[in-house]
């Protein structure tokens, strides 16, 4: 998705969503998607569009596989089952950092279905990149513990009641540790209290609770094994990550 979720100009309209409801994971996984744009500044095919299920409807992001362009440092055609995992992260620590996310069928195959934010436009993304905002550290957190290779400014998208979501998280949850990301702000502080508190939870969770089920379904075990391992390490130095010598640590273009 581009910084400014850029798409072709003519679309229908529809309705605004709950993010929360309960009913917006069914939507997103059993309602009828038509295509009605594309996202052209997208690396891979994203198209908006628009569902519709029993009277309700939502906008999404629809990410097929078969768009996916291969990369050398990650299977072909597991990119949209890495945002799924995102989400079902976020979702285990309480955060929200992740929109909700689906992996289901659609009009060009299979894919990954995320519901489409609706962002404030005001706010200098620049500005918020530098910032101390707390949601911003949540997701430094959270980028730590998925791997985010690809933490782009453009890739933060901030509410009007200043809730901020993280998209495009297809190049999450490699073995190998690839953190790339704008959010230095916190490197080698001390962890909040509540990240302590989250990253002991999910360490529980990954090892042996419906998380490590659900993540072992959409990732390698080795992947997931090193998520494990990334929360420990996490907690054993109860500090945020620093930038690694072995590669850019500021992903290109940073915004």
């Amino acid at each position: 998705m581009s910084s400014a979720q850029e798409r072709e100009p003519v679309l229908k309209a529809v309705q605004t969503f709950p993010v929360h409801d309960e009913g917006a994971l069914r939507l997103l996984r059993e309602g009828r998607i038509e295509v009605e744009g594309r996202l052209v500044e997208a690396t891979n095919m994203t198209l908006y569009c628009s569902l519709s299920l029993g009277g309700r409807t939502a906008a999404c992001v629809y990410k097929p596989v078969r768009g996916e362009r291969p990369l050398w440092d990650f299977p072909d055609g597991t990119l949209a089952a890495r945002e799924v995992a995102a989400f079902e992260v976020s979702q285990a620590t309480g955060w929200g950092v992740v929109p909700p996310t689906v992996y289901r069928d659609g009009p060009f195959g299979p894919g990954m279905c995320q519901l489409w934010i609706d962002t404030e436009h005001e706010i200098d993304l620049m500005r918020l990149v530098r910032s101390r905002h707390p949601g911003l550290r949540r997701m430094a957190v959270f980028d730590a513990v998925v791997n985010n290779a690809d933490r782009k400014g453009g890739h933060l998208l901030p509410l009007p009641d200043g809730h901020v979501y993280g998209v495009d998280h297809g190049v999450c949850f490699a073995a190998d540790d690839k953190l790339r990301t704008v959010l230095w702000q916190w490197r080698g502080k001390p962890l909040a209290p509540e990240a302590a508190v989250v990253l002991a939870r999910l360490a529980r969770d990954l090892e042996s609770g419906e998380l490590g089920r659900r993540l072992r379904q959409l990732l390698t075990l080795a992947e997931v094994e090193a998520t494990w391992t990334r929360v420990r390490r996490l907690l054993d130095t109860g500090v945020h990550p620093l930038p690694s010598e072995d590669w850019p640590a500021i992903p290109w273009p940073p915004i």
